[in-house]
């Protein structure tokens, strides 16, 4: 049983109001009866509205200096005013935490994290190496010195490429580049390139590794002050949002002995301490699984793998932090995490059939918290409107326009069709 003896801060720099993992961890904790504040951008979302959630405190800017992180947590710290547990629940804010830790510990309790490990393995452009170091698979990647290399690179590595930022979390907002997306042609790379300039973070380019079902493959834990894992556990993304190359919509428990023990050696080789999540996939041609992004956080579906005494990472890093012993695990393999703004039909299908299947665990609905899944259904409708008001239509006469007026092309109509039955 917990002992909620201290406080929680969540930092989130990130300003999405949708971050349903945040959520996960306020839940988690606030039903233990630990007193959850949370410091996070986008705070007008649905998250606040979670009765865990004893403050919101303004979060620091995206792209904040460290001197400037550390003024908004040491205001959080202020009205805290006693020492909490610090969970970084986004990258910007791992790092910045990472690089601060000497400074944060007078005021936070804090894993006894090496200096720079998580600003190195959350580093896209460090992967190849470190897997290569630790003898785990990962996909041809190039770094392109300039535009020409850059479109080189693709007609080398063939098309579909994958296209990803170094270090995504300094991507400046509002300027349309995603952390990863697919390149169809070797002018689109060079785009990709020059508007990438002075941002701080390279472009890579990435050998498509062939997918089938089940292929998507992600592992959480937290490892504690000895090394030890807690709870997490192995899972298969089933579906993604954005298709192809986006976030977990739904994943299930799936135990795979071989991939724990290799990441648990990875961990073990790097020292790391704290909250992981490490996302493969397994190449369909050779069966291989290929390392594609070390998180130094919890995964937004950290809470799939909630076992049956109520363990997961960010209630194992709790209890660690504050000298209580963590229990056995107790897995609960064939569990479900459902998304419900993305895979909205997998969470009716869940519901469906959640006779004699462990009990599921959905992003947003619970019935001791319902006021964030309102808020979300609300705030979720109007995100989806507004995204189809601002869709381009094409002049009278172009091509995928009807006699009589405009239209939206085709290939827009199959993304509004999937962004309508998302925000249902």
């Amino acid at each position: 049983m917990l002992d909620p003896c201290v406080p929680v801060v969540l930092l989130r720099i990130d300003p999405n109001p949708f971050h349903h993992g945040t959520l996960g961890a306020a839940r988690s904790l606030g039903r233990c009866g630990a007193e959850v504040h949370v410091a996070a951008g986008g705070s007008g979302g649905p998250v606040p509205r979670s009765r865990f959630i004893t403050q919101v405190h303004p979060a620091p800017r995206p792209g904040a200096s460290l001197d400037e992180v550390v003024a908004v947590l040491r205001r959080v710290a202020a009205r805290v005013a006693r020492p909490a547990v610090l969970i970084p629940m986004d990258d910007a804010g791992a790092i910045a935490v990472s690089r601060l830790r000497a400074t944060l510990s007078e005021l936070f309790l804090l894993p006894e994290q090496p200096a720079h490990l998580a600003e190195y393995v959350a580093d896209k452009a460090e992967l190849p190496e470190l897997c290569r170091s630790a003898g785990i698979a990962h996909p041809r990647t190039v770094l392109p010195r300039d535009e020409p290399h850059a479109a080189a690179a693709v007609r080398d590595l063939g098309l579909p490429v994958v296209a990803k930022w170094s270090r995504p979390w300094l991507l400046p907002p509002g300027s349309g580049l995603r952390s990863t997306t697919l390149v169809g042609s070797p002018e689109e790379a060079s785009s990709l390139h020059r508007r990438g300039r002075g941002t701080g973070s390279r472009l890579l380019l990435q050998e498509y590794v062939a997918a089938g079902p089940g292929s998507d493959w992600f592992v959480h834990g937290y490892a504690d002050r000895h090394g030890t894992l807690h709870g997490g556990g192995t899972g298969t993304k089933q579906h993604a949002w954005p298709r192809g190359a986006g976030l977990t919509a739904v994943g299930r428990w799936d135990p795979a002995p071989e991939l724990s023990a290799t990441v648990g050696r990875l961990v073990d080789a790097l020292g790391y301490r704290g909250i992981f999540d490490i996302d493969f996939r397994v190449d369909a041609a050779t069966g291989t699984p290929c390392l594609l992004d070390f998180n130094p956080r919890p995964g937004a579906q950290f809470r799939l793998f909630a076992d049956g005494g109520g363990l997961d990472v960010v209630r194992a890093q709790y209890l660690d932090l504050t000298h209580q012993p963590l229990p056995a695990a107790r897995p609960l393999p064939g569990r479900t995490f459902v998304v419900e703004n993305y895979a909205p039909l997998s969470a009716l299908r869940t519901l469906a059939a959640r006779r004699g299947a462990p009990p599921p665990e959905f992003a947003w609905h619970a019935q001791d918290d319902p006021a964030p899944a309102r808020a979300m259904a609300a705030a979720w409708s109007r995100h989806a409107a507004h995204r189809l008001l601002r869709r381009p239509r094409p002049a009278p006469g172009a091509p995928g326009a009807a006699p009589g007026g405009p239209t939206v092309p085709a290939a827009a109509v199959r993304i509004t069709t999937a962004e309508r039955k998302a925000s249902c």
